[in-house]
């Protein structure tokens, strides 16, 4: 709707519920993705993968290969040419999975060893799949279990400190009336993204010209500038659609392996990686083994949180899940400690995955919460808001807004917690027992610096050009409706042109901080180019067009504590005869700052919800302890959601203002799934009596655990 006041219109277009821009394009199949691009004389790589998880190559038999036919060329660690990984990228150092074919050590099962390059994908990959590689095998250990012996405390990074303490944890914790004590573990996860990684490489007039699937161009060509030392102006990364990416999809071996293919030969070379092979080189979610005490006085009020995780990262690499992190944010308490410490094992690289850390970590944390709640008497919710801080409980500086309390409260309405019996294993229908658990949640709202340009152009319409990325989030609708609203034009008048290096640098979509950060850019632009117009004066056939640049403006914001924060509900049944958990009904009510489409905000909270299901009943990726390598690597062998899986999951959110803050927006990508595992399990609970303190729940689990509720018709 448009609205007139005075001689100003405004489009309301900011808040409205928009379908996405591009959602034609995807439904028609007219949208490319990074394996669609078309080039003249294009050639394919297929990657070859270590099959020991420790060692040494001994020969890359590539003779008889290099004979099948359509077969071009075999690069690996004798014939490849060198690159550099002496750089500091976006996100800190590289991980030398980058390096592809520099070496002949083996750190662990999947690495890349070869590159078999072919006239069609089908000859590349009967090629790659019959190359014969020995090795000089080594012992390898790839077990993780909590204590193990050559855990480490890593050092602070910019992600903060591996520790963080305050008051005497002990003596607080001997003069608590109650006492939770427990410890938790989660799985080895993987992102699976719809969209497998792809690239297409090829160098134009002395450029290196990359097609890829990722989720920030400007991350991907500055570092495979710096791989190939090259000027940051001689790569471009075009990235225009992706089928998703949780984190998985920055840079990654792949995209190295077909630009070096395009040097070696000469011509564009295209690589994408099958499935099972993304198991192994696009990183995953480490295990955990977390140990949560909380100390409570007799009204419940913390005197102790104690929260310390450890996790997994590979020999070459290190990767921190930093599960404790979450409870510096969540509640307050006399005496504080989190601490996150990490082992070396012979497994691939972690790295991040949606909400990582506090997915992990709030399962751990939001758990325990319920427990004290069980031993206290108080209901959960009312536990929760007893230990609401009023700042920051280990940093002490203000929260930005903090409206956990308002989703509390929402959500305990609308999903009728008032009327719930807390004795665990009071509802039945007969082989089911009914329970129902509650989990808060928190994902911090962060901002990059980014760069942005905005064309009034002569017939009367708009363009924004951002180097952002649509990862399957809507950002192309959200970035239209921002800028339609600072406009204070209907959003047909903008025209979005993102996802391309050449743009300049900008945010990369990841840590909910897309958005935020591109939002910001976009609306100084618009600033400049309004106070432009207002000049007057006929638009030339170029344009006028005003550009920003927010890293000095982010570099000025306040410090305080900004986060989204949310309240899960869910509802179980359980099948006492067969160990069955079904999830019935789930709902989130989130404080999120200012929603820009409620329609795609809503799709990505139910998104990160129904992966909480996956989380707590599905998702478990094992590893063999003989081979290294992972059982079953694939959709079949891995498990989660699906539709059959998922009832009626409900999001909303509730009114979440920071008149102080610039943007006002804080992201909804992560925040959905941070807790839904603890409601989850929290609700298991209610229903048998029975805590699960091990995700996934599965039937085993269930049936292995038994229940602590009497039979129908027995006194308890």
């Amino acid at each position: 709707m448009t609205t007139t006041t005075g001689t100003t219109t405004t489009t309301g277009a900011f808040g409205t519920a928009r379908t996405r821009v591009e959602g034609r394009e995807k439904v028609t199949g007219a949208a490319r993705y990074a394996g669609d691009i078309p080039l003249p004389d294009l050639a394919h790589g297929w990657m070859a993968l270590s099959t020991v998880a420790r060692g040494r190559i001994t020969a890359v038999e590539s003779e008889p290969v290099l004979a099948m036919p359509g077969v071009l060329a075999v690069i690996h660690h004798e014939n490849a040419p060198r690159v550099n990984l002496d750089y500091m990228g976006m996100i800190g150092k590289p991980d030398p999975i980058l390096g592809v074919f520099q070496h002949d050590r083996v750190p662990f099962m999947g690495w890349p060893v070869a590159l078999v390059l072919a006239e069609r994908p089908e000859q590349a990959r009967e090629a790659a799949e019959a190359l014969v590689v020995r090795y000089d095998q080594e012992p390898h250990d790839i077990g993780f279990t909590a204590g193990h012996p050559d855990m480490y405390t890593p050092p602070d990074s910019p992600f903060g400190p591996a520790v963080a303490t305050k008051g005497d944890v002990e003596a607080e914790l001997a003069a608590s009336t109650f006492v939770v004590d427990s410890e938790y573990t989660t799985p080895e996860e993987h992102h699976n993204p719809m969209e497998p990684h792809a690239a297409t490489a090829h160098w134009d007039g002395g450029r290196l010209e990359v097609f890829d699937s990722n989720q920030g161009s400007t991350m991907v060509a500055a570092e495979l500038a710096q791989i190939f030392s090259l000027d940051a102006e001689s790569v471009r990364v075009r990235s225009e659609h992706v089928g998703g990416g949780f984190g998985s999809k920055t840079t990654r071996p792949h995209q190295v392996a077909a630009a070096m293919a395009a040097t070696v030969l000469h011509r564009p070379v295209r690589v994408v990686m099958t499935r099972r092979q993304m198991f192994s080189t696009i990183g995953y979610r480490s295990p955990t083994a977390q140990r949560v005490r909380l100390g409570a006085d007799e009204s419940g009020r913390l005197r102790v949180l104690d929260h310390r995780s450890e996790c997994v990262t590979s020999t070459v690499h290190e990767f921190i899940e930093r599960s404790a992190t979450v409870a510096r944010v969540m509640y307050d308490a006399d005496a504080h400690y989190t601490s996150d410490r990490v082992v070396r094992l012979d497994v691939p690289s972690p790295t991040f995955m949606r909400a990582p850390g506090e997915a992990p970590g709030s399962f751990a944390l939001e758990c325990a919460m319920d427990e004290l709640a069980e031993r206290t008497g108080i209901d959960p919710i009312e536990l929760r808001v007893r230990n609401e801080p009023d700042r920051g409980p280990v940093s002490g500086l203000p929260f930005s807004s903090r409206n956990l309390v308002a989703c509390y409260e929402e959500g305990s309405r609308r999903f009728g917690w008032a009327d719930r019996d807390p004795r665990p294993g009071m509802r039945r229908e007969g082989r089911w027992l009914l329970g129902t658990g509650m989990a808060a949640a928190s994902f911090h709202s962060g901002a990059g610096p980014s760069t942005a340009a905005v064309t009034a152009e002569a017939d009367g319409t708009f363009t924004v050009r951002i180097n952002a990325a649509d990862i399957g989030t809507g950002a192309r609708t959200a970035i239209n409706l921002i800028a339609a609203d600072a406009l204070a034009v209907d959003p047909e008048r903008v025209r979005v042109v993102m996802a391309d290096s050449d743009l300049g640098p900008a945010m990369l979509a990841g840590g909910s901080m897309g958005t935020r950060s591109w939002a910001w850019a976009v609306g100084i632009a618009v600033s400049e180019l309004r106070e432009r117009l207002a000049l007057g004066g006929d638009i030339p056939p170029e344009g006028i067009t005003a550009r920003s640049d927010t890293t000095e403006a982010i570099g000025a914001l306040t410090s305080k504590e900004r986060h989204s924060f949310g309240a899960q509900f869910a509802e179980v049944a359980v099948d006492v005869t067969s160990g069955e958990v079904r999830v019935r009904r789930m709902l989130g009510i989130f404080a999120a700052g200012r929603i820009v489409n409620p329609l795609t905000a809503r799709n990505q909270l139910v998104g990160g919800m129904i992966w909480g299901i996956s989380m707590a009943l599905h998702e478990e990726a094992v590893r063999d302890r003989a081979s290294g390598g992972l059982v079953s690597p694939d959709l079949a062998g891995y498990h989660f959601a699906a539709n059959a899986d998922v009832p009626v999951v409900e999001a909303d959110w509730v009114d979440d203002p920071d008149p102080d803050d610039p943007v006002g927006i804080k992201g909804v990508g992560e925040v959905g799934i941070v807790g839904a595992a603890a409601a989850i399990s929290n609700a298991v609970w209610h229903a048998t009596g029975v805590r699960h303190r091990n995700l996934p729940i599965r039937p085993d689990r269930v049936l292995s655990a038994g229940t602590n509720v009497p039979e129908p018709g027995h006194a308890g």
